[in-house]
């Protein structure tokens, strides 16, 4: 019979997060794969936990999944843990959730701490919709590329941030996104947990370089769907007329679509093209 996956949060600084469950299946697996061994000892120590450590981390996954698959496969348990928080969101994981899935080998998350939910809820802003992100590219290009692809996205974003790539990253944003609201979450659950608050602009002046921090943004007020109408109804009439025509509607679906892009009644857009 084949063992199962158990996907293990940790906590992200305070040891007292970690949960009654997650010790439990830490102490009963046959093996924990660990993102820095160094790091998980002092937890497994803390919580009197002893098991076979085995290093994983993401440089790694692909080489080491398939030999802990085959592991399960002969009814090993294995828990995969990261360094703090929930592997697979940033952090190895999944990689060889993929490979157990494949195998039909049971995935059983143990849900815990997660940096992005945690810095969200605190925050402030609208939490009905948001899309993660996590770590831009350290490439300069592929990082304004990405926020540029994301300026006219309307749910909440969530990014993962250095604190020396933090100043940064909120000029660029600044540049690209506008100066919105955002919330910036750092040494979240430890002693000097702190939430800064405000416009990029005034967050850039506030907020202090230590710890990892996940940063909150406001969506845009305007959607892709909202800037392109905006853009079709700075055309001239013809110019609208003919954008539609290229793409191969009727002209009394054209009228229509113009109609509605103007919130005009369509006889006083057909008035002008009969």
């Amino acid at each position: 019979m084949n063992g199962k996956l158990y996907v293990v949060a940790t906590p992200i600084g305070n040891l007292e997060d970690m949960t009654y469950r997650a010790i439990t299946v830490l102490k009963e697996v046959d093996l924990i794969l660990a993102e820095d061994t160094r790091n998980t000892i002092k937890l497994l120590n803390h919580f009197n936990i002893s098991k076979p450590l085995i290093s994983y981390y993401k440089e790694t996954e692909l080489i080491k999944a398939s030999n802990i698959v085959k592991q399960m496969e002969q009814g090993k348990n294995v828990a995969v843990v990261s360094d703090a928080g929930t592997p697979g969101i940033s952090d190895p994981g999944e990689v060889l959730i993929k490979e157990a899935i494949k195998s039909g080998i049971q995935v059983v998350p143990i849900p815990g701490a997660c940096a992005a939910i945690n810095a969200l809820i605190a925050s402030g802003l609208d939490t009905s919709e948001f899309l993660f992100i996590g770590f831009l590219s350290t490439k300069p290009k592929e990082k304004k590329d990405k926020l540029e692809e994301l300026k006219n996205e309307t749910r909440t974003l969530i990014f993962y941030e250095a604190p020396h790539k933090i100043l940064n990253t909120l000029e660029i944003m600044n540049e690209i996104l506008g100066d919105r609201n955002i919330s910036i979450g750092r040494e979240m659950t430890k002693i000097h947990e702190q939430f800064v608050r405000g416009k990029i602009s005034e967050v850039i002046d506030n907020i202090e370089l230590k710890g990892e921090m996940v940063i909150i943004v406001e969506g845009s007020s305007k959607s892709e769907t909202d800037v392109a109408r905006e853009k079709r109804n700075n055309m001239t009439l013809e110019e609208h007329y003919d954008f539609y025509a290229r793409q191969g509607y009727e002209k009394k679906d054209i009228i229509k679509l113009i109609a509605k892009d103007r919130g005009v009644n369509k006889n006083e857009i057909y008035q002008r093209f009969i």
